[in-house]
């Protein structure tokens, strides 16, 4: 079985005063690179969850392979992320409701790797029995981590501006770490565009 990933990419980068999904980090857009990643790393399919400036970063979203990524609008992306979550696992059940479990991860992490995403993934598929692999950072948990399909309806229980961080604090099976060194380093705020030098 294999295990999807759901890139979130609606938000409005209000405070970044631009749609940070377009910022170039590498030669490439912070929504390519991390929908490349996904997809090296072994995710399938991996859904681009769309919302504020969908016109602009529709055009970015590389569908070179039909299929492979799939472009979703969250038209109710202003009420949070936890929307977006929803969006990403509704059309998982109609693409790929086979999948063991799903990949979660932003696109203003500078310092994620394809290698990262592997070892999640790996480490995932290398448990018996369910469990959620999540990133550490920083003294927290958070995303990229992998969710098990059992856990799809606790992911939908999440409300507003809860993302999947709340699952990962109080844990409904197994939890297993793997550090992320620098993966408290997000693109929020013009300051932080020096992380993508």
């Amino acid at each position: 079985m294999t295990v999807a990933a759901i890139v979130l990419a609606a938000g409005a980068s209000s405070r970044l005063g631009q749609p940070k999904q377009l910022l170039r980090h590498g030669g490439e857009t912070m929504i390519e690179r991390a929908l490349r990643m996904a997809g090296e790393a072994g995710a399938d399919p991996v859904i681009a969850i769309l919302g504020a400036h969908y016109e602009m970063i529709r055009a970015a979203v590389p569908l070179q392979e039909p299929g492979k990524v799939i472009p979703i609008v969250n038209d109710n992306w202003r009420s949070g992320i936890a929307s977006s979550i929803h969006a990403g696992l509704r059309a998982l059940a109609e693409v790929a409701s086979h999948v063991r479990g799903v990949l979660i991860l932003g696109c203003d992490q500078p310092r994620l790797t394809t290698g990262h995403l592997q070892q999640l993934l790996d480490t995932f598929g290398a448990q018996a029995q369910t469990a959620m692999v999540a990133s550490a950072y920083a003294g927290t948990l958070g995303i990229p981590a992998v969710f098990p399909h059992e856990v799809f309806a606790e992911l939908y229980v999440l409300r507003g501006d809860k993302g999947a961080r709340a699952l990962l604090m109080q844990p409904p099976c197994p939890l297993i770490t793997l550090l992320f060194p620098g993966g408290e380093i997000d693109i929020d705020l013009p300051a932080d565009m020096a992380h993508l030098e």
